[in-house]
């Protein structure tokens, strides 16, 4: 399930929550065998971000409902998405 919309809003409502730097810091292979195994923790804070509409700040509101591990799940595919986006534009 991949992010739609302005993925630099997701970004900065994670940032001013705090939750980028210990994403970035944390061994990510644990956590994405987690996700392959169930993903739902991940489908289920991806389609709220999906589905939700306005500024960064109100997103990070609406985030506060979810817990550290689904909102860690959420960096590590804006991460993910951010890398994958940006290759794709680079001139080799």
């Amino acid at each position: 399930m991949f992010i739609q919309g302005n993925l630099q809003r997701v970004f900065d409502a994670l940032y001013q929550m705090g939750l980028i730097e210990p994403v970035l810091e944390m061994n990510w292979s644990d956590a994405l065998n987690e996700i392959k195994e169930d993903p739902v923790p991940l489908t289920r804070v991806v389609t709220a971000v999906n589905t939700h509409s306005g500024t960064a700040e109100d997103l990070a509101d609406a985030l506060t409902c979810f817990d550290e591990k689904e909102l860690s799940f959420l960096a590590m595919e804006v991460a993910r998405e951010f890398a994958d986006f940006h290759s794709r534009n680079q001139v080799h």
